[in-house]
């Protein structure tokens, strides 16, 4: 008999968020009235302009093959935004590809510049998508760890420790998923200083910049010295503009490594949807006070939900500093971070994400999401004081 599906793929987990909202769903089915905090799903509903713009387009037609690096006048929205947003000069031509979402873009990067046994690193906690993508391209994930008493600070010597011979590329996240860290410039120089001296790529994810609290600026890497031609910079519409049913994203990389992407993402998908381009063209080009809105309403979110798990027995909660997640380290039963998970969802009814799903470093560790109404938050607290305090 062949085998049915390789090794590789066999030793896969299955996305954490995602199993999450199944069972939250499942249970909803049923008749049970769960609070799902599990997803990172923006509540809100896409801004009518950007909307607009793509019930246009399919009503005028739009809706065939475009160019697989995209349609210039989103490729030209992007670089503008680039340039005003991130201090960034890309062209538009031969720097800059749209792609149906930012996975698609981290994917189509990875699997352009590593090799099966290439090490690619990544912080702990991260997304939990980071290490599955290596592993499916035959690359060798390491964490670089980041500990909760350093407030999931970068250290030098960790991340010195953790580069090989075979160290190709890092990712890197901020504001970083699940931990709510903005990197301070610092941080950002201790990973240009090992780019550079080492010569690897660096993905640089930054789908949260805009999510970013208390005066804090988001910096992207590619700016620091030398570190343009070694970085992908990547980012996409679903969190800022609450888009992200619409699947779109994108990338500004070096015209020599753009060349070698676009291959892989004319063989894989051709090209990212066509009237979602206008919109997101909408979207980069429109008024941004409906960003300005959504973040004034997280910022309030997350301080009502820090302040209130800080009062759960055995929960400790740092204010994050951007993104719409939560991290708390909880202590409950000596249950590890899949056990709490698990009870939260089957006896408090409050869906969350084992913090292991993120990596070893969050294996005390929950991850909730505060994108959802305050009428949901206070009901989920309500009902997670009551389970804890059983």
């Amino acid at each position: 008999m062949p085998s049915e599906w390789t090794k590789k793929i066999n030793l896969l987990s299955e996305s954490a968020t995602v199993a999450i909202s199944d069972r939250a769903r499942e249970l909803q089915q049923s008749g049970v009235k769960v609070v799902n905090l599990g997803g990172g799903d923006p509540d809100f509903r896409t801004p009518s302009h950007i909307v607009e713009a793509g019930v246009n387009a399919i009503n005028q037609g739009f809706t065939h093959y475009v160019s697989s690096k995209g349609i210039p006048e989103l490729r030209k929205a992007i670089t503008a935004k680039f340039q005003c947003d991130n201090n960034l000069v890309y062209d538009p031509d031969t720097e800059v590809i749209a792609t149906a979402g930012g996975k698609l873009a981290l994917f189509i990067t990875l699997a352009t510049i590593i090799e099966p046994g290439d090490e690619v690193l990544y912080f702990d906690p991260a997304w939990v998508s980071y290490e599955p993508m290596i592993q499916m391209l035959g690359g060798l994930p390491v964490g670089v760890h980041l500990h909760l008493e350093d407030n999931f600070a970068l250290d030098a010597d960790e991340l010195k420790m953790r580069i090989t011979s075979r160290t190709k590329a890092m990712i890197l996240n901020s504001p970083n998923n699940p931990t709510g860290r903005v990197l301070t410039q610092n941080e950002l120089n201790i990973v240009a200083k090992a780019a550079v001296e080492h010569d690897f790529w660096v993905l640089s994810d930054e789908i949260y910049e805009h999510i970013i609290y208390d005066d804090r600026q988001h910096i992207s890497l590619a700016t620091l010295p030398g570190m343009r031609d070694l970085t992908v910079t990547i980012n996409g519409m679903s969190k800022a503009y609450a888009m992200t049913g619409w699947r779109l994203g994108y990338l500004g990389a070096p015209a020599r490594l753009c060349e070698q992407i676009l291959k892989v993402q004319q063989h894989v998908i051709t090209c990212a949807s066509s009237f979602v381009q206008i919109a997101g063209v909408a979207a980069l080009q429109g008024s941004q006070i409906c960003v300005d809105e959504m973040i004034a309403e997280y910022d309030r979110r997350r301080r009502f939900m820090t302040e209130e798990l800080n009062t759960l027995p055995g929960v400790k909660c740092s204010l994050p500093e951007g993104t719409f997640y939560l991290f708390p380290q909880v202590n409950f039963r000596d249950m590890d971070s899949k056990a709490l998970a698990k009870f939260m969802i089957e006896e408090a009814h409050v869906a969350v994400v084992p913090g292991e799903a993120f990596g070893k470093m969050g294996k005390h560790n929950i991850r909730l999401t505060f994108a959802t109404s305050m009428a949901n938050l206070r009901q989920a607290v309500e009902q997670m004081a009551a389970a804890l305090n059983s």
